[in-house]
């Protein structure tokens, strides 16, 4: 057992309390996990008008569903397991979504956690893959977006009333404190809008495939200061899948890519929504889940040949990257501007587009995060390869709050 020490000042006395409390427990050894196969639909608005297609959440799970079969080379009566992320698809989604392929008895989980939704899905198929519970299990996410801004009831009503669920006036309050802590402009949050944008151009399956320079991010509308439109990431609809399988039910182990590590955290007390005046000193639930990542997996930050980092809002990516321990604190703008987080960096960022180009549809964004991942390390990224890709990391946030990081590595 890990422990970890948290110091609080209350206020009526300023009195430091010290305490011990328990941290994550270290899992029993599992067996190799390893990729067989992945299915990622296209992200996009499939609501019907303007000439674009109509599609059902369910649809767009089955499509992803089917991509995955064909890549494993496996057929549907071979899965034991499924494990199904969303969140706005309703009561039993996930057996909406495999009732059209065919229900075999299996068990089939609902997962919803916000936007690591599909990460949580893909970390419980691992886990009963590892622990040997099933030979094969796949991870599903899937989402129909509404409208508007996320009707996220994450938080208590009384804060809710007050605006605190609006996602842009929220990530605005904590990018204004990001730049007064560290110097940081909006000239290089808006950076990091034109490298996703650039990235995206060149992913066929991202909903926005046009490049953007940083006058254009500049000037789009402002929505919550200092938060403009290109700032924030579009939502979109889509589906993607990932079927796990041990070892040695892997049809074609050339080019194999198996899981290092599938962490899941939440938030810690202080860092949560409504702190309030309680001041204390200890880690996020970002910094606990990539720690636990490196933990798990042997790996460290200097070992990752790519990276796919949780860009909700621009400048989400930086202070992650930094929380993630890629860098220092308050120093991943200049590292951006260095080049750093480029295709051709020493670090490349959100190759695909990132949820700012490629869009954000919430239970399947995770998975499309691992999917990038996985892609990159067999060498299947197409214009935006990374040479010689070997281990990689995709880290997802979500609502409660939640912190998911995976590791694979060939």
């Amino acid at each position: 057992m890990i422990l970890s020490t948290v110091r609080i000042e209350k206020r009526e006395t300023d009195r430091p309390i010290e305490y011990d409390f328990p941290g994550w427990l270290k899992m029993r050894k599992l067996r190799e996990v390893a990729v067989a196969g992945v299915g990622l639909t296209r992200f996009d608005s499939y609501d019907g008008e303007k000439g674009r297609p109509y599609k059902d959440f369910y649809e767009l799970g089955n499509e992803a569903i089917r991509q995955a079969l064909s890549a494993a080379e496996m057929f549907w009566p071979e899965i034991q397991a499924a494990f199904c992320g969303s969140v706005y698809c309703g009561t039993a989604s996930g057996h909406q979504t495999i009732a059209r392929l065919g229900l075999t008895g299996i068990p089939i989980v609902n997962v919803e956690n916000a936007c690591s939704s599909g990460s949580s899905a893909f970390r419980l198929a691992y886990q009963s893959v590892g622990a040997e519970l099933c030979d094969i299990a796949i991870a599903v996410g899937f989402e129909k977006m509404p409208r508007g801004f996320i009707a996220s009831t994450a938080w208590p009503e009384w804060q809710r009333k007050m605006g605190f669920n609006v996602q842009p006036a929220d990530y605005a309050l904590e990018t204004v404190r990001y730049m007064e802590e560290f110097g940081v402009t909006i000239e290089d949050i808006s950076m990091v809008t034109v490298k996703n944008r650039r990235n995206g151009a060149l992913n066929p399956l991202a909903r926005f495939r046009t490049p953007v320079k940083i006058d254009d991010v500049l000037s789009s509308r402002m929505i919550a200061k200092p938060m403009r439109l290109l700032h924030a990431c579009p939502l979109a609809d889509g589906g993607a899948a990932v079927i796990l399988c041990s070892r040695k039910r892997l049809k074609s182990k050339s080019r194999a890519v198996t899981v290092a590590a599938a962490v899941l955290t939440s938030g810690t007390y202080g860092h949560a929504k409504g702190g309030g005046s309680v001041r204390v000193h200890t880690p996020s639930n970002v910094e606990i889940s990539a720690q636990q990542a490196w933990d798990e997996s042997g790996y460290g930050p200097r070992d990752m040949d790519v990276v796919q980092v949780y860009d909700t809002m621009a400048s989400s990516e930086l202070w992650d990257l930094e929380n993630m321990g890629f860098c220092g604190k308050g120093e991943a703008p200049r590292l951006l501007r260095e080049g750093a987080f480029d295709i051709g960096g020493k670090l490349p960022v959100n190759t695909d587009g990132g949820l700012m180009s490629r869009g954000h549809p919430l239970g399947a964004t995770a998975l499309a995060q691992i999917i990038e991942i996985y892609k990159q390390i067999r060498g299947e990224a197409g214009p935006r390869q990374v040479p010689g890709a070997m281990v990689g990391l995709a880290h997802v946030m979500g609502a409660g709050s939640n912190s998911g990081v995976v590791i694979l590595k060939r």
